[in-house]
């Protein structure tokens, strides 16, 4: 079984008294995790909200009737939360009345989650994202990292597809994102067009590396600017895809708001186009190695506590990166390429953000410059491709 860099968050929260709440896509893996978790309890009670009956008794119940359900028990894992009317209230309850029981909670939807579970729960609770498996979690030792890196890159994390072939997996894949997307992902209260989603999904897919217009997109499908962002926001919710900002400081050097959109799953995005080749005989590596890599960086700070915004950067004479993160004041430029050929050094930025870090990502040292740990007091620059 495979050891989940998440694990040594949850402890923690769960060590302050606080509720635990675990979010992400379905088959990401957060039941294994609560279990995990579960073990190194005396008597852990898991309770799946799948089930009616599970539902039933944690639906509208008083503080002791929880309790009564849940018995003598000195850990509650509840699997897909959002499934309860109200549930939100009866953990309140529940964690009000006997805060020396620790909770943790799971959801797969995050709009659910925000209504039914974390904002009955606000000051109670630390909200943590279980993403799909990273290369860190599946590598052994350093050596492997790149050939799993390859790997992940095509047929993406989920952990029911890492023990499988490439074409069991292909299969198992293409089923997910015909049914994951239109089945689990939206909470049956959300109203879409699923043909308008599907043709939106094909264009996204096409575009990671690429900033995203929307009104270009709406042009395209034929719908409202407005449709197209609820869409997306639709999509980011429910851990299909995610967003990076421009980041722009001087208005007149750097261009407009525009932004681009990275898919959480690649093996989910080259289903949606029916690619599962190599990544070195493809046309599309540099692209999918810039998703991976820039989703690998954000599965490892999910897991460190540090407060990071991401972005990217262009200005008006095309000079681009691909990441910017701004971290209490500290700016860290992320060029990533997965050709041997050097990028040309972005002085413009250089020029504009003088104290920032230039970092050129590539297969050759991608160990070494997205997963790197930063001391309290500084960061420490790495030999070779800064300045």
């Amino acid at each position: 079984m495979i050891q989940r860099d998440a694990q040594s968050t949850v402890k923690p929260v769960l060590s302050q008294g606080l509720v635990a709440i675990i979010y992400g896509a379905r088959q990401t893996g957060k039941t294994t995790l609560a279990k995990q978790v579960a073990a190194s309890y005396k008597k852990p009670l898991y309770l799946n909200c799948d089930d009616p009956t599970v539902v039933a008794n944690l639906t509208g119940r008083s503080a002791q009737e929880l309790k009564s359900y849940i018995g003598d028990t000195d850990f509650v894992v509840i699997d897909e939360a959002q499934r309860v009317e109200n549930i939100g209230i009866s953990l309140k309850l529940l964690h009000d009345s006997y805060p020396s029981i620790p909770l943790l909670v799971t959801g797969s939807s995050s709009l659910d989650l925000a209504n039914r579970v974390a904002e009955p729960l606000t000051g109670r609770s630390i909200e943590i994202q279980l993403y799909p498996l990273s290369v860190r979690e599946v590598s052994t030792d350093t050596p492997s990292m790149l050939a799993h890196a390859r790997t992940l890159a095509v047929r993406g994390g989920y952990p029911g597809m890492w023990a499988l072939s490439g074409e069991e997996a292909s299969k198992r894949l293409r089923n997910m994102a015909i049914n994951y997307i239109f089945r689990d992902a939206f909470s049956p209260i959300v109203i879409y067009d699923r043909t308008i989603l599907n043709n939106l999904l094909q264009l996204l897919a096409y575009q990671i590396g690429n900033e995203v217009n929307y009104s270009e997109l709406s042009r395209k499908l034929g719908v409202s600017r407005e449709t197209v962002e609820r869409y997306i926001d639709l999509l980011e919710k429910a851990f299909i895809v995610f967003r990076l900002n421009q980041y722009r400081k001087n208005l007149r050097a750097e261009v407009g708001r525009l932004r681009k959109i990275y898919f959480i799953d690649l093996g989910i995005r080259n289903a949606l186009i029916n690619d599962f080749r190599p990544l070195h005989i493809r046309e599309d590596a540099g692209s999918l190695w810039e998703n991976f890599c820039i989703l690998e960086r954000r599965k490892y700070l999910s897991t460190t506590g540090r407060l990071v915004r991401s972005y990217y950067w262009r200005n008006n004479k095309k000079q681009k990166i691909d990441l910017v993160e701004d971290e209490q004041d500290t700016v860290q430029a992320f060029e990533i390429k997965y050709g041997k050929k050097e990028p040309k050094v972005p002085t413009e930025f250089i020029k504009l953000y003088p104290n920032s870090e230039y970092i050129v990502v590539n297969p050759n040292n991608f160990n070494n410059t997205l997963f790197r740990a930063l001391p309290d007091d500084q960061i420490s620059l790495f030999q070779g491709g800064l300045l």
